[in-house]
């Protein structure tokens, strides 16, 4: 704005001038025609009286008549009638600067500006007095046909109106362009103040809280610019910082809860690790043992059926002799037992309802004595889908749970059947709860070790053992929940068929294959 004020009085100074100039050329020209016939009749007294008449206007400095000679043969200013001009000074210089003057020149180039004795700005202009046909036909002629410039009117005028007016206008366009700009700095001042530096300010208050920790406080929003959406984020920062510090309180009160749910649960993966080693170690173990000791078991059963039936053997030893034949056949179902454990048979997997499978292994075991003072609930989810299991290997599962838990039972309860999908995978399950006795904390880390039992005289700790490598080797697992005095739960855990997976049948040994020493 400084500069267009600038240029604009400039411009304006010099149109002034422009139109000063013309009005000092209108002049002369007026003064030349004024005057053109007392010339031609060479009245020269009146010429120069209607000279020295317009010389008297307001604005008029001074008006000479300059012949060819440079010489004042009239002027408004006395003293200088009679005198010579410089032919060198600025009002001459533009036509008389070559060897030859000049007999036309433009009106800008016939002006000058300069300061007169007074102190005052005036303006002088030189018009040329042309020798045309009506001065050199006249009868008083004085100068020949071939004189081109007769003489030379100068006219000097004032400058103080222009100057004046030129002073006005700059003063008041100064004046203006100051107060837009004064303007024009208090109306982006209080902008910026109200759509930036206050929502700055508030953002970087919001900082300073947050950095002390106070996640409470909140960005008042109050437009949608840029401002607006960084006062948003700053909310949502705010909010999102809020909830992870939430986060981390929970989790640091509830720290030792976790760890002791993530050791309990790698406790959980280690026995399982601990169980799988021992059964593989204790399945190569066993096999060898039961087969080496299962022919002499052959032998004495064989041998003493037939000392049982000699009719010499003496009647009071007939109780001894089939107490050693009830102990033996209790020594070969313990080597059945064993190798059942070892035998690693493939499972024969087809597509089965587990819900059908279950209810024929609770028809197998619940007309047995232990089964009589027990109620038998079933809560089976009827759209399961089938799997792909080997129904005799899983029976045998199924059958040795439901008669553990009729054991715990010796005064009878409840035995709850449920199946199900589980949530999170691709699994269903299987669960099997009574109302018995419970199974100590110490003994549930054990009880799918081999050979470990809590019934006197009714089981050799092999069921839980086989029943968990069945599992296994189905692709699940088996879990335990337990109290004391409040009873069991088992939950058999296997895997669903995937898209497209087809049933495998496989090659492993079985009973028909096995030596006639084995299945005893």
């Amino acid at each position: 704005m400084a500069i267009f004020a600038y240029i604009n009085i400039e411009t304006l100074e010099e149109i002034f001038l422009q139109e000063a100039v013309s009005d000092a050329e209108n002049l002369s020209e007026a003064i030349i025609k004024t005057t053109h016939h007392q010339m031609l009749d060479d009245d020269r007294l009146r010429a120069y009286q209607m000279i020295q008449e317009v010389g008297t206007q307001n604005g008029i400095e001074s008006i000479r008549l300059i012949n060819k000679d440079g010489r004042i043969i009239y002027s408004t200013r006395d003293d200088e009638i009679g005198t010579f001009v410089d032919k060198k000074a600025a009002a001459c210089n533009m036509c008389h600067s070559g060897a030859t003057p000049l007999t036309h020149a433009s009106t800008m180039n016939r002006s000058r500006f300069f300061t007169n004795a007074q102190g005052k700005q005036v303006l002088g202009l030189a018009k040329a007095i042309y020798n045309e046909e009506s001065c050199y036909t006249a009868k008083c002629h004085f100068h020949p046909e071939n004189f081109r410039v007769l003489g030379v009117l100068d006219v000097v005028v004032s400058l103080d109106k222009v100057m004046a007016i030129t002073s006005s206008y700059r003063y008041k366009f100064t004046s203006l362009t100051v107060f837009l700009l004064l303007l024009i700095w208090l109306s982006i001042t209080l902008c910026t103040q109200a759509l930036v530096s206050r929502p700055v300010k508030q953002l970087l208050k919001h900082t300073n809280l947050l950095a002390r920790g106070e996640l409470n406080s909140k960005v008042l929003t109050s437009s949608s610019d840029e401002l607006g959406e960084l006062a948003s984020s700053f909310n949502t920062m705010t909010i999102s910082l809020k909830k992870a510090r939430d986060e981390l309180e929970d989790w640091g009160r509830n720290l030792e809860v976790k760890v002791e749910e993530r050791t309990h649960q790698l406790k959980q993966i280690q026995d399982q690790l601990i169980r799988s080693e021992k059964l593989a170690s204790l399945g190569e173990l066993v096999a060898g043992i039961a087969h080496e000791i299962n022919n002499p078991l052959t032998g004495i059963l064989v041998f003493s059926s037939l000392v049982g039936d000699d009719p010499r053997l003496n009647p009071e030893l007939k109780d001894d002799l089939e107490k050693i034949r009830r102990e033996t056949q209790r020594c070969a179902k313990i080597v059945r037992g064993l190798l059942d454990f070892a035998r690693e048979s493939v499972p024969h997997k087809i597509p089965t309802q587990i819900n059908d499978l279950i209810d024929a292994s609770l028809d197998l075991v619940t007309h047995q004595s232990s089964f009589h003072d027990i109620t038998v609930v079933r809560e089976y989810q009827h759209t399961l889908p089938q799997v792909l299991v080997d129904p005799n290997q899983i029976e045998q599962v199924l059958v040795n749970m439901l008669l553990n838990a009729s054991h715990a039972m010796a005064s009878g309860g409840k035995l709850t059947v449920a199946t199900g999908l589980t949530c999170g995978d691709n699994r269903l399950f299987v669960s099997i709860s009574d109302t018995g006795c419970g199974i100590p904390e110490e003994n549930l880390g054990k009880i799918f070790d081999p050979f470990f039992t809590t019934k006197e005289n009714l089981g050799t700790g092999l069921g839980l053992a086989v029943s968990y490598g069945i599992v296994e080797s189905h692709g699940g697992n088996i879990e335990v929940q337990s109290t004391v005095g409040v009873g069991t739960v088992f939950t058999i855990r296997l895997p669903l068929p995937s898209d497209g997976e087809s049933v495998e049948h496989s090659t492993g040994r079985s009973d028909a294959d096995m030596p006639s020493s084995a299945v005893l």
